[in-house]
């Protein structure tokens, strides 16, 4: 289960990462279900807890104007726009995840910091974690 949790938030933050993209590009087609459901297919024999990605994907965008006032003041350094596409879709679902989900935030903190490792750039993992850490830490 928890391998596949890992897939799903890969999916999860390659769903948002596209959503973004396009909504910035000016795409007046985005449909975040038939986003979801396409990158879901990719993985379809090897992923069975498919209503957790649509619950993150759909969490993170019901949420983000809240999400993204819980960041920016713990990245001072940065304001959203500047952070790097996929380091603000892996901070808003960790954030997310922190909030609103019953997840241990240890888990949900390494799981944003092999996301970050994964898709993100040499210092990405680092910035996650402090962002995440200090908003758990002022959270408790």
């Amino acid at each position: 289960m928890a391998s596949n949790r890992h897939l799903g938030r890969i999916v999860a933050l390659q769903v948002l990462f596209e959503v973004e993209f396009r909504q910035m590009a000016g795409d007046s087609t985005v449909d975040v279900d038939e986003i979801t459901a396409r990158n879901i297919e990719r993985y379809s024999e090897i992923l069975h807890d498919q209503k957790f990605i649509f619950e993150l994907v759909h969490g993170v965008i019901e949420h983000l104007e809240e999400l993204d006032q819980t960041i920016q003041p713990v990245a001072k350094q940065w304001p959203l726009e500047q952070i790097a596409r996929i380091d603000r879709s892996i901070l808003r679902l960790g954030v997310y995840e922190l909030l609103y989900e019953d997840i241990p935030p240890k888990v949900v903190i390494n799981e944003a910091i092999e996301l970050a490792k994964a898709f993100g750039s040499d210092n990405s993992s680092k910035f996650i974690n402090g962002v995440l850490g200090t908003i758990h830490s002022a959270n408790v």
